[in-house]
């Protein structure tokens, strides 16, 4: 799941089930950094869509947001916290934080951001080519085995039994359980 999100530009496009139900798709691109906050945000819907009494905004397209911060009728309360907590990660740990928030099921808009970067960081472990260099580094970090004992070492079977219980990994990255 390599990530190509770029957070500082999380666009999403906003039209209204009212137009959309009458055929239209009228609406626009909004830039997110453009707002400070999730209320000045709906401002800007509102006035893009100042033509209806009470519009129903649907968000019909978005781009660089991870899933779980926006849906066609609803962006979360905390979206923006959130994408700046994640624009100050680097695009490896970025993309590590996206996989564990996929597979550890983080609920990204009920969370607190910084909990929820401080779990991460308490999961995370690192970047590996493969589970065995992984198993590999563990076993390199003993001090109890001798070179001699290391080179018969089955590094396989043990990054097997690491992976069925105390980690998991997903694209390189590897995290505590």
């Amino acid at each position: 799941m390599a990530t190509n999100i770029d957070i500082t530009e999380a666009n999403v496009y906003v039209g209204t089930y009212a137009k959309y139900n009458n055929g239209s798709i009228f609406g626009k691109w909004l830039k997110l950094s453009d707002y400070a906050d999730r209320g000045e945000f709906y401002e800007a819907c509102a006035e893009l869509h100042s033509d209806e009494e009470d519009p129903e905004y649907m968000f019909q397209d978005y781009e660089n947001i991870p899933k779980g911060l926006i849906g066609e009728s609803w962006i979360s309360e905390n979206i923006f916290e959130v994408l700046e907590a994640l624009n100050n990660l680097d695009e490896n740990t970025l993309e590590a934080f996206l996989i564990w928030c996929d597979n550890d099921h983080k609920d990204l808009s009920r969370s607190d951001a910084s909990e929820l970067l401080e779990d991460f960081e308490n999961d995370y472990v690192g970047q590996y080519d493969s589970d065995e260099d992984f198993a590999r580094e563990l076993i390199d970090q003993r001090e109890d085995l001798s070179d001699f004992a290391k080179q018969y070492f089955d590094y396989a079977s043990y990054a097997n039994d690491l992976f069925c219980g105390s980690y998991w990994s997903e694209d390189g990255h590897v995290f505590y359980n």
